[in-house]
């Protein structure tokens, strides 16, 4: 019995609230964290989550980290005529009582030299560093590339996107 509890907790662990924090006015938990598996011999990957404020002070990521990756980065995307382009920030505000997603074609956490890749149903382990909430450590859960995000994460059609001089366009 205790071993099915345990099962069926394992497997819903990356669906529920992974990770919470509290830090000053600030209250972050991080929900639904995710990243497509890597094709081939790919060693770059993007994470998506989101993250939520639910305290009285603004707060910011201002840093990721992964012992699975040499470096992560946060990015968002901008468009430059009709032409997606990536650009690195150096952090992402958490308003005060508000909801920050990290998804396909907005913010991600782009994931650099990715060891080993990431495989359908691996899991990542990720920090996320905050001004006000200090580190939280997550678990990033690593999903079928096209079409195997957690709900509320939506497929999105982005157009053509420039990810540092790559063509994803499929031409």
């Amino acid at each position: 019995m205790i071993r099915r509890i345990l099962l069926a907790l394992t497997l819903t662990a990356p669906l529920a609230i992974v990770a919470c924090s509290q830090g000053g006015d600030s209250e972050i938990s991080v929900e639904e964290p995710y990243a497509r598996q890597t094709i081939g011999l790919g060693t770059t990957g993007a994470a998506y989550m989101v993250i939520r404020n639910t305290g009285s002070g603004d707060d910011r990521l201002i840093a990721a980290s992964s012992p699975n990756a040499t470096s992560v980065e946060m990015h968002t995307h901008e468009k430059d005529g009709d032409v997606m382009r990536m650009r690195m920030i150096d952090g992402i505000d958490i308003p005060a009582g508000d909801v920050v997603t990290l998804q396909p074609g907005g913010l991600h956490l782009m994931l650099f030299e990715v060891m080993e890749g990431l495989q359908v149903d691996a899991t990542v382990p990720m920090t996320l560093t905050f001004e006000k909430a200090g580190e939280i450590s997550t678990m990033v859960s690593v999903v079928a590339t096209g079409g195997g995000a957690p709900a509320n994460h939506g497929e999105m059609d982005h157009g053509a996107m420039d990810h540092g001089g790559m063509d994803h366009t499929g031409q």
